[in-house]
């Protein structure tokens, strides 16, 4: 299992600020599973109109922070990269729950298995903690394309 740093995780995600969902990948076996963290931050951009008296990370995004996790994975365990002309599109959802909110200043703990690869698609089985506790889960499907 490998930890990665922002410069690695930029070299396996396409995805750039302001839509980077992952800050950090703590472990990731290639082939199995990878555990990820994302900070939330008071400065997130989508905080300006999302219940700006009542700050609430968007649901959708906490999946989308999922799914950048699962799409390193997928990457590694292929051995390729978006600079291979290769990416990983976010195809199909099931069995979504949000369980509780996401506040500024949560660490977001993301955390994918692989399900099954075949034919250029991938499921996982994810979820997403903050303390230890899970604020949502799903099972998702990404394809692989390459361009």
């Amino acid at each position: 299992m490998s930890s990665m740093d922002i410069e690695q995780i930029l070299e396996h995600l396409p995805h750039r600020y302001p839509f980077l969902m992952v800050d950090r990948v703590l472990s990731c076996e290639d082939g199995k599973e990878i555990v990820a963290l994302k900070n939330v931050t008071v400065n997130e951009q989508f905080f300006i109109g999302h219940f700006p008296e009542h700050k609430v990370m968007p649901g959708v995004l906490v999946i989308e922070a999922l799914a950048q996790a699962s799409a390193i994975l997928s990457f590694r365990t292929a051995g390729v990269k978006p600079s291979d002309g290769v990416v990983s599109y976010f195809v199909g959802i099931d069995n979504a729950r949000f369980k509780r909110p996401v506040f500024p200043g949560d660490q977001l703990m993301l955390y994918a298995q692989l399900v099954r690869r075949s034919r250029g698609f991938w499921k996982f089985s994810s979820r997403a903690e903050v303390d230890g506790v899970v604020v949502a889960e799903a099972e998702l499907l990404c394809a692989e394309k390459r361009l």
